[in-house]
C-alpha cells in the first residue's frame, strides 16, 4: 500500500510529509533514474533475468520486477523505457596501456600493415619526411599477422631507408637495419650480455638484424616529432576513454604503469574527465636485484593511490618474466624448434627468461609482503610455471591468497598449472583476441597437439580459478583498428566459439566457454581483479551502477551475431557517459 501511494504522489512535500508519518520510510528510497521493461543480466551468483533497475546517487537501489522497480519513482525521477532491450554490468578491460596507446598517431596517422610492403612502404615515406640520421621506428607490427609470417629482413629495411637507422620492433625483439647495428656497435665480434640473443648467420657470423630483447642493444635517439603538451596528452586520454565507453567498457586495468602516466590519470579524475574507473599495476623493473625490489616494493606501497577508492588506484606491480609468443621468445618448458617464421635456427632455444628463479622468489616476496598484487607478464608455460613455484614457495611462509597474486598472459598453461592455480589463489588476466589474431601461426609453428592447453579458459573456470578478460591495447584507437584489439564482443565470441582468423577449425573446442561464463569473464571476474567485486561487476543493490544497454539478446542471439553486438548506452555511475545517437 505505501509503495502504491508513494508512486502517485506528485509534489516532494507532500513526499516529505508522508515518509515522516510512514516512519520506515525513507525519502532515500527514491530513484534519480529507473530503466524499466528491459532483459536485466544481473550476473550475480545466480545469473538472474530481471526486469527493472533503479538507481539512485550513482548506486544501484532495486534491480526486480517493473512493478516494483517503477514504484521506487518520484516527480524528478527519470524513467527510461527500455522496449524490451538487454542490460547488463558495464564491462571490464583487464589489461590495457592507455597513456601511450592514446598517443601513437599524435604525430602522424599509422597506417594498417597487412604484409612485408606495407612495413617497407611506411618506413620509405618515415624516411622522406625524416632528416638522414633520423631513427625510425615501427613498434607492436607482429610477424604472426603480416601475410609472409616473417620478420622484414636486414636488407630490405636498408633498401627501404638507406641513411636512416631502423627498427621493427615488435615486443621485445625486433629486426634492425645496418645502420642501426652500426650506430649501436653491433657486429660480427659483438658478445651479447644478459637475457638477450643476437641471431647471426650461421654461414658467416654476422648479425642477421634480429636480436631478441633488442632494447638491451639497440641505442636508438628519440623522435624528433613535436612533443605534445600535457593538455594534449589529457584530450587524448578522454578521447580514448569515449571510445571505451562506446564499446561498453566502464573499467581498466593499466598493466605496467609508469610513474609519468600516474599525474595525468589524476589530473582527468580531478578535472572531472574521466570516463572509465582504473586500477593501476605500476611498473617493476625486471632488473632489479633482491634490496632494490625490498625498497621499490615499499615505496610504491606508500603511494597515496594505494588508498581504496572505485575510480583510480594502485593494486599492484607488474614485471616481465619472459618474451612473447608474437615475437618467438616466449620461454617454454620445451624448445620452441627450428623456425623460419621466427628466425630460430638453435633447435635447443626455449625462448627468453628475463629473471631467474632465486630472484623471482625474492621479487614476489617484496611485493606480498607489502601487502600488493604482483604480476608478471608470462607468455610460455615455461614462464607461468617459474613464477606458480615462486608463488607456491612465498605461500609457504606468507599467505598470498590475498594479495591475488597474478599471471598476465599466461597463454601457454598446462593442466598441473591449472590446479596450481585455483590452490594458491591465482587469478589470471589473458586475451583471448590473440587466439582469434594468431592460432593460424601458432599451429604452424606447434601443431594442434601442443596447443592444447592454449588459453585453457573452460578448465580454469571449471577450477574456480579468476580468470578475466583483456586485450593488451598498445596502439592507435579504434576497437578493432587498434594493437590489439580492444573489442570485448569480438573477444567474448572467440571464448566462445574458438574461432580465429585464417584457420579452419575451433582451437580445442573442449576449452570454450558458455555465453554466461564469457558475460562474467568481461564483468565480475575482471570486477575481481580490479580489487572492486564488493562495488561492481554484477547488478545489485548498493553497487555503483555502471551499466550498459546493448541492441541484442546476448543468451539467444545467433552466437556470429553476438560479435558484432552495439552499444547504445553506458552509463557510470549512474550518469550518462555515451549514446549511441550522439556519435
Amino acid at each position: 500500500m505505501l509503495k502504491s501511494l508513494l508512486a502517485q504522489l506528485c509534489t516532494v512535500s507532500t513526499l516529505a510529509a508522508i515518509v515522516i508519518a510512514a516512519g520506515d520510510a525513507r525519502a532515500a528510497d527514491v530513484a534519480d533514474l529507473i530503466l524499466h521493461h528491459g532483459k536485466l543480466l544481473t550476473v550475480d551468483a545466480k545469473f538472474q533475468v530481471a526486469e527493472a533497475i533503479a538507481i539512485r546517487d550513482g548506486k544501484i537501489l532495486a534491480v526486480g520486477s517493473n512493478p516494483d522497480v517503477l514504484a521506487l519513482g518520484g516527480p524528478a525521477t527519470r524513467i527510461v523505457d527500455l522496449e524490451g532491450r538487454m542490460l547488463l554490468p558495464g564491462l571490464i578491460d583487464s589489461h590495457v596501456h592507455p597513456t601511450g596507446a592514446c598517443m601513437t598517431e599524435f604525430a602522424h596517422p599509422v597506417p594498417d600493415m597487412q604484409c612485408i610492403q606495407d612495413v617497407l612502404d611506411y618506413i620509405r615515406a618515415r624516411a622522406e619526411a625524416s632528416q638522414p640520421g633520423d631513427w625510425i621506428s615501427v613498434s607492436q607490427v607482429f610477424i604472426t599477422r603480416l601475410r609472409e609470417q616473417r620478420w622484414p629482413t636486414r636488407a630490405e629495411l636498408d633498401a627501404a631507408a638507406p641513411r636512416n637507422p631502423v627498427v621493427f620492433s615488435t615486443g621485445p625483439d625486433a629486426s634492425v637495419n645496418s645502420l642501426a647495428l652500426a650506430e649501436s656497435g653491433i657486429d660480427k665480434d659483438f658478445v651479447p650480455t644478459g637475457a638477450g640473443k643476437i641471431e647471426r648467420d650461421p654461414a658467416t657470423g654476422e648479425p642477421t638484424g634480429i636480436l631478441r630483447s633488442a632494447s638491451r642493444y639497440i641505442k636508438s635517439k628519440p623522435k624528433k616529432d613535436r612533443k605534445a603538451t600535457e593538455s594534449e596528452k589529457l584530450d587524448r586520454l578522454a578521447l580514448l576513454f569515449a571510445d571505451y565507453n562506446a564499446c561498453g567498457l566502464t573499467g581498466i586495468v593499466d598493466r605496467h604503469c609508469s610513474p609519468d602516466s600516474i599525474p595525468l590519470y589524476v589530473k582527468l579524475k580531478d578535472s572531472g574527465r574521466q570516463t572509465v574507473r582504473i586500477a593501476l599495476s605500476h611498473s617493476f623493473s625486471n632488473t632489479m636485484d633482491a634490496d632494490e625490489a625490498v625498497k621499490k616494493a615499499q615505496q610504491i606501497a606508500a603511494h597515496p593511490l594505494r588508498a581504496p577508492n572505485p575510480w583510480l588506484r594502485i593494486v599492484g606491480v607488474k614485471t616481465f618474466l619472459d618474451g612473447g609468443m608474437l615475437t618467438g621468445s616466449a620461454y617454454m618448458r620445451e624448445p620452441w624448434g627450428v623456425s623460419q617464421i621466427y628466425s630460430i635456427d638453435d633447435p635447443r632455444y626455449q625462448g627468453m627468461l628475463y629473471i631467474e628463479p632465486e630472484r623471482l622468489e625474492k621479487m614476489v616476496r617484496a611485493v606480498v609482503e607489502a601487502g600488493m598484487q604482483f604480476t608478471a607478464h608470462s607468455v610460455g608455460d615455461g614462464a607461468v610455471t617459474n613464477l606458480l613455484a615462486a608463488y607456491e614457495k612465498v605461500n609457504q611462509s606468507t599467505p598470498i591468497a590475498a594479495t591475488r597474486p597474478c599471471l598476465t598472459h599466461s597463454n601457454f598453461m598446462t593442466e598441473a598449472a591449472v590446479a596450481q592455480c585455483a590452490k594458491l589463489g591465482v587469478v589470471i588476466d589473458i586475451q583471448p583476441a590473440w587466439l582469434w589474431l594468431d592460432t593460424h601461426t601458432l599451429a604452424a609453428q606447434f601443431g594442434y597437439d601442443r596447443l592444447r592447453w592454449f588459453q585453457p579458459l573452460k578448465s580454469l573456470f571449471a577450477q574456480g580459478v579468476t580468470v578475466g578478460g583483456g586485450s593488451d591495447h598498445m596502439q592507435k584507437i579504434g576497437p578493432r583498428r587498434s594493437i590489439n584489439f580492444y573489442d570485448p564482443w569480438l573477444a567474448m565470441w572467440v571464448a566462445i566459439t574458438r574461432n580465429s582468423q585464417h584457420y579452419s577449425q575451433p582451437l580445442h573446442p573442449e576449452e570454450a566457454l558458455s555465453r554466461e561464463q564469457a558475460i562474467r569473464f568481461y564483468t565480475i571476474n575482471n570486477a575481481r581483479l580490479m580489487f572492486l567485486e564488493d562495488q561492481l561487476g554484477s547488478l545489485e543493490p548498493g553497487k555503483l551502477a555502471d551499466l550498459i544497454v546493448v541492441d541484442r539478446d546476448l543468451l539467444t542471439c545467433p552466437i556470429d551475431d553476438l560479435r558484432e553486438t552495439k552499444v547504445l548506452q553506458t552509463f557510470v555511475s549512474g550518469k550518462q557517459v555515451y549514446a549511441a545517437n550522439n556519435r
